[in-house]
């Protein structure tokens, strides 16, 4: 199988984004096919004993396993690089592997994290629950809050965890000053870009040293796969992260790596299209609800940070009814177009209650904490008439009182 391209830097360095996202990483077979080939194996044969040896030593190129390797999934991570502006990336099996995998890869007992607060329920689990386990300290922080950052750091923190957009209250990280903030002290920044994508925000351009995602969401954009991915430099993915991958085996399936690789070449503009919907039906709904969390709307309390860091605003945002959870499930249950769903980054709109779902797991006092309160609801906006959208919320408003 011949790489066409993907390979050689030099000659595709100067792409840009919207081209990289349909064609960087496009190997090709001697059938020549266009769309990238689905390489549905375990495992690979070879013409002799040597060559086995050598590929096993790491001292030839080939294919060994797939759970080292496969075409398939190397294709979708050239391609996740090359948007990222990263040196290389690793395909995970879904969003939380990449998380894990980012994290315990580099860390080990007696080391210190300092993690934002607001996140996703499960990367709060892996901050509260499962790195204390294993003797690793850990410190949540008001991410928003630049000094915080700053007053946390210990002579053993070795990482700074976040999401910028934060799941699901929308807070925003100053990336460059956190960055900047880890480099000045040794410390490595693992950032979950799943809420915008390198089509809406690029945190290595900002300094961030890892990247992560869960591809399931926008990159995939359907609802079909589960697929994550963590990003960075050649030294940290090939030496820290791949031996840890090789032997636990958070690897992504090439099925899942076909499909998502059919969801990047739509990317940038499903992702600034839907932007643009949830500009337009955040307007709608900041008129009827008492709180609304949208960056790219003027309340938003760090709307210029988030301007200066994203090129567009995002395909989520959340809100908040004094009613609490009862009047948040009277929303819901009124929806007739929007589904209710705990995904994100989908073509189709979905809305959920975060408390009750994607924050479950999580105390009562860690959600108030972060800001998940009973009548918060997260939507995403998918491609439908953005006015359809706002139709059918307004019934469901009304219908719920507001």
């Amino acid at each position: 199988m011949k790489k066409t391209t993907g390979t050689d830097r030099s000659k595709t360095a100067h792409w840009r984004p919207a081209t990289r996202a349909v064609r960087a990483g496009t190997w090709r077979s001697e059938h020549g096919e266009t769309s990238e080939a689905l390489f549905l194996t375990s495992g690979y044969t070879y013409d002799d004993a040597a060559t086995v040896a050598a590929r096993f030593a790491g001292e030839a190129e080939g294919m060994t396993y797939s759970r080292l390797q496969n075409p398939t999934v190397a294709m979708l991570e050239e391609r996740i690089a090359m948007l990222e502006g990263a040196q290389a990336c690793r395909a995970q099996a879904s969003g939380m592997a990449a998380m894990t995998t980012a994290l315990l890869c580099q860390l080990e007992t007696g080391d210190h994290v300092v993690a934002a607060r607001a996140a996703f329920g499960s990367c709060r689990w892996l901050v509260d629950n499962l790195l204390p386990k294993w003797g690793i300290q850990t410190t949540v922080i008001d991410g928003r809050d630049n000094a915080a950052w700053e007053a946390a750091i210990r002579k053993n923190t070795k990482v700074f965890f976040f999401e910028t957009p934060a799941n699901p209250t929308l807070d925003i990280v100053d990336l460059e000053a956190v960055c900047s903030l880890a480099k000045a002290h040794g410390i490595t920044t693992v950032v979950d870009n799943a809420f915008a994508t390198a089509s809406l925000q690029r945190p290595m351009e900002f300094g961030a040293d890892v990247v992560a995602y869960s591809a399931t969401k926008l990159m995939d954009g359907q609802g079909r796969v589960l697929a994550g991915a963590v990003c960075g430099s050649d030294e940290f993915i090939n030496e820290v992260l791949l031996p840890f991958q090789r032997n636990t085996g958070p690897s992504c399936a090439p099925f899942n790596a076909w499909v998502v690789l059919k969801g990047l070449e739509t990317l940038d503009l499903r992702a600034h299209r839907q932007s643009a919907n949830a500009m337009e039906v955040g307007r709608f709904v900041e008129e009827r609800v008492p709180h609304i969390l949208h960056p790219g709307l003027a309340s938003h309390p760090q709307h210029d940070l988030a301007a200066r860091q994203m090129d567009a605003f995002g395909t989520i945002f959340a809100f908040t009814l004094d009613g609490g959870r009862e009047q948040a499930y009277r929303v819901l249950d009124a929806l007739e177009l929007i589904d209710l769903s705990n995904n994100i980054g989908d073509a189709k709109s979905l809305m959920c209650h975060p408390a009750s779902t994607t924050h479950a797991s999580m105390s009562a006092e860690a959600r108030a904490e972060m800001g998940v309160h009973e009548g918060l609801l997260r939507i995403n906006i998918g491609l439908e008439d953005p006015a359809d959208l706002i139709e059918d919320l307004d019934q469901a408003f009304a219908k719920a009182g507001l």
